[in-house]
């Protein structure tokens, strides 16, 4: 795996990426084409008291994504890996049934995702400006699955590829705290 690690009001030393690095790591025994995957971690100084740390990994198949801040950036790195371990099993356990035939969640790893969604923007509306353009995997899945993936997330909504209807569905977090999904006519 490679690391992407910059800091934000703080100077990463050796000692520090040696030990981002080595407490990543620990994520690769998940899955087969960790030298491929480039973590993103950003670790910020907020003030003396607060110490944070935002790691993003996609891996082929899942994105997985965690913070944690603490008084110690040191704390704050094992809890945000706590947290990622914890959402790797999470989502291993729940979705291990439907690989079954494949073995492990390891095989989403093989080649066979498939391509990767692409937005086009209309530039004709001078009144709306496009600032982030985001491609991802666009799964064939179905919204139990869509749901776990957007919590895992910490968004609030998440758009995905309906296994059972082959239409994009959106699934997402109403106010009181169910979900909701938006499917095409």
């Amino acid at each position: 795996m490679r690391y992407n690690i910059r800091g934000n009001n703080i100077d990463v030393t050796e000692a520090l990426r040696s030990f981002v690095e080595k407490k990543l790591s620990r994520l690769e025994k998940y899955f087969d084409t960790t030298h491929k995957t480039e973590a993103h971690v950003a670790l910020s100084v907020l003030n003396k008291d607060n110490h944070k740390v935002e790691v993003t990994v996609p891996f082929p198949g899942i994105l997985v994504r965690a913070e944690e801040s603490t008084s110690d950036m040191y704390a704050s790195v094992d809890k945000v890996v706590e947290k990622l371990e914890r959402q790797i099993r999470k989502y291993k356990t729940k979705v291990n049934r439907k690989f079954r035939q494949d073995g492990t969640i390891r095989s989403l790893g093989n080649g066979t995702a498939p391509a990767t969604a692409q937005l086009e923007v209309d530039d004709s509306e001078e009144e709306f400006q496009i600032v982030r353009t985001k491609r991802f995997i666009l799964k064939p899945m179905d919204a139990e699955e869509a749901i776990l993936q957007m919590d895992m997330l910490g968004h609030n909504f998440y758009v995905f590829s309906n296994a059972s209807t082959d239409t994009v569905n959106v699934v997402y977090k109403r106010k009181d705290g169910r979900y909701g999904l938006i499917e095409p006519e």
